[in-house]
């Protein structure tokens, strides 16, 4: 069963200062299934990011559509939703790993993770219990839970990252070089949870450079060249 449907998808980019049109992915086409996992590598700058972000409405796409089967609405095309749903679905149904982390300013990381489930309804109790939990999973030392994340490393916040996606199992996730910056034994345990969560039903779209980690994971790879997929 389909829960996003993508169809000629293309985003470009305008630098108006110097008239110049970057044109970034085009004639993207992709169906995910319901707890599936699909897997894209590519060269850097081919695009694949921002296949990505036209998915998490973080770009507005320049064309085409991105239709998701969401829980809260049926099928809603992201390309054109209102903000208000977009939010709503950030909340409750899509998650977004980047290696980049986008938190307020002063709010800890216990809290960034806390309030990604106060978020969906559950109190502040159990969000503090299911939020020390999966920090320490993802062995993000507790001296660190009570200081804002500004200071972290690009491996302590990576770490961040999945722990605030993956807590609220989301029936969509989407994870942009999800093992970069981290060690070994961090990675394992990224592959073990996104193994549970396709058990969960979670679908799944991940960028991976690291080919091996992708082998027991992926269904399907998609191989992005150029901005358009390779066939």
């Amino acid at each position: 069963m389909e829960i996003l449907k993508i169809n000629g998808l293309a985003k470009n980019f305008y630098l108006h200062n110097h008239g110049l049109e970057i044109k970034s992915c085009h004639n993207i086409n992709l169906i995910l299934n319901k707890g599936e996992f699909i897997g894209i590598v590519g060269p850097s700058g081919a695009g694949k990011s921002t296949v990505l972000k036209c998915i998490n409405r973080s770009y507005l796409s320049t064309h085409g559509d991105i239709f998701y089967d969401s829980e809260a609405f049926g099928w809603i095309n992201l390309a054109t939703a209102s903000e208000r749903e977009i939010l709503y679905l950030r909340n409750h149904e899509i998650g977004y790993v980047s290696q980049f982390l986008n938190v307020m300013p002063r709010t800890t990381a216990k809290e960034h993770v806390m309030n990604a489930i106060i978020d969906m309804g559950q109190n502040t109790e159990a969000a503090e219990l299911n939020a020390c939990e999966i920090l320490s999973y993802f062995r993000l030392p507790e001296n660190l839970w009570g200081i804002y994340p500004a200071t972290f490393s690009g491996g302590e916040r990576l770490r961040l990252n999945l722990a605030h996606a993956m807590i609220k199992n989301p029936r969509l996730l989407m994870l942009d070089e999800p093992t970069a910056s981290l060690d070994d034994k961090t990675k394992i345990l990224v592959k073990d949870m996104l193994i549970k969560l396709k058990d969960r039903n979670t679908s799944m779209i991940g960028i991976f450079h690291d080919i091996e980690f992708m082998e027991g994971v992926c269904d399907k790879v998609f191989n992005i060249s150029d901005g358009a997929f390779l066939s």
